[in-house]
């Protein structure tokens, strides 16, 4: 060890025999620290929280999961998982989903100003490859210029 050579275990004072006051009072301080500042989510980060989210009376008739889903931008950008596409490579995308599926249904996220025509367009590409059900989420765009949220 290092200590040896230069005999620095010598030059330390020794350790104290018991616990002296400071220590009970440090103890005493962090324990109402705690108790008074404490949360129970800082210091049981692991506990399970139930969250009742209240049913609204319809919202789950018309729903229906989606087994594909892409992003289309104003200018004529087309994002999937698969990476960007072009309205002429899509079609080839949608028949490769389309086969996957039993019964495959699209999700098509647009920005508020993508046009009508684009979603129309991508919209018959998917029936055409197969695809059951098209669903269009757009944002909305006044929304969309306040900002977002």
């Amino acid at each position: 060890m290092i200590v040896r050579p230069l005999d620095v275990a010598s030059r330390m004072r020794p350790e104290p025999r018991d616990f002296d006051a400071l220590f009970y009072v440090n103890v005493g301080l962090l324990a109402l620290f705690f108790s008074l500042f404490g949360s129970r989510f800082v210091l049981a980060p692991g506990l399970e929280l139930d969250f009742q989210v209240p049913l609204v009376a319809g919202a789950g008739e018309g729903a229906a999961p989606t087994t594909c889903y892409l992003s289309v931008l104003r200018t004529g950008q087309i994002f999937t998982d698969d990476g960007l596409f072009s309205l002429a490579q899509l079609q080839d995308w949608l028949k490769s989903q389309a086969r996957l599926y039993k019964r495959p249904s699209l999700l098509i996220r647009a920005s508020a100003d993508v046009p009508i025509s684009s979603l129309t367009d991508i919209d018959n590409l998917a029936h055409k490859a197969g695809f059951v059900r098209v669903v269009v989420g757009a944002e909305d765009p006044l929304r969309a210029k306040a900002g977002g949220n």
